[in-house]
């Protein structure tokens, strides 16, 4: 068994397209079933705004020191990344804003739901920020989501009408923080070795077998030189 341990925020666009290649890496080595994912909260932004005050150009221009023009084709460029995956991806017109209840609504559904629902819950933020362009610090938008991945409405409205696992989020930022995380996505395979970046499908794959090879070599040397028991019409022995 494989434990992807992911830190991302549903803001990132390199999280949505590295979480989705590495979905396509699993599938095509067919280990679905062989691989847990443990999600982990990290806001770009803790201090965003409730309120979407900018365009992403905008702000897009303005942190990385560009001109208008330029973040428009930077950003064009990481959407095509996203389409070459057939995803709608529309990053240009994004409404960023504050993503802390996205994420506690992922503690949620971590606390009381099974994993299909959290893998479900997460591919829909994402789509819900990328390619329909909602804004996630909207309560009625995360109700309609969760809602729709099958979780209660008393259980979401609960939450988002307190600063339920508040907590929850703030550990997974603060582990983040004492593994010297500065970026997402950021995926640690069984707390060994960690992937900081969004690699290739291809990229994940190698990852994937890497973490696989790992784990058969170190049955085969747990069973090495074990002398097997073997029942005969004469009794039971060691061979």
């Amino acid at each position: 068994m494989i434990t992807l341990t992911i830190w991302s925020d549903f803001a990132c666009p390199y999280c949505y397209i590295g979480e989705t290649r590495l979905q396509n890496a699993i599938e095509e080595l067919g280990i679905k079933d062989d691989v847990v994912i443990d999600f982990r909260a990290f806001e770009l932004d803790p201090s965003a705004s409730k309120e979407v005050v900018s365009s992403t150009p905008e702000r897009f221009a303005m942190k990385y020191r560009l001109s208008l023009e330029g973040a428009k084709e930077q950003i064009e460029q990481i959407s095509s990344l996203g389409r070459d995956l057939g995803i709608d991806f529309n990053y240009a017109t994004t409404q960023y804003s504050n993503t802390r209840d996205a994420h506690r609504l992922m503690k949620l559904a971590e606390a009381k739901y099974d994993r299909d629902t959290v893998g479900r819950l997460n591919e829909a933020l994402f789509k819900a920020y990328f390619v329909e362009n909602l804004v996630l610090a909207d309560h009625k938008v995360l109700l309609d989501k969760a809602v729709g991945v099958g979780m209660k409405e008393e259980d979401v409205k609960e939450v988002l009408d307190s600063d339920k696992y508040n907590d929850e989020v703030r550990f997974d930022e603060r582990e983040a923080m004492m593994r010297g995380v500065h970026g997402v996505p950021y995926i640690v395979f069984n707390g060994g070795f960690a992937v900081p970046g969004a690699l290739s499908t291809d990229g994940f794959k190698s990852a994937l077998r890497r973490e696989m090879s790992k784990q058969e070599k170190a049955a085969a040397e747990k069973h090495e030189g074990e002398r097997p028991h073997q029942c005969g019409p004469d009794g039971c022995q060691l061979l």
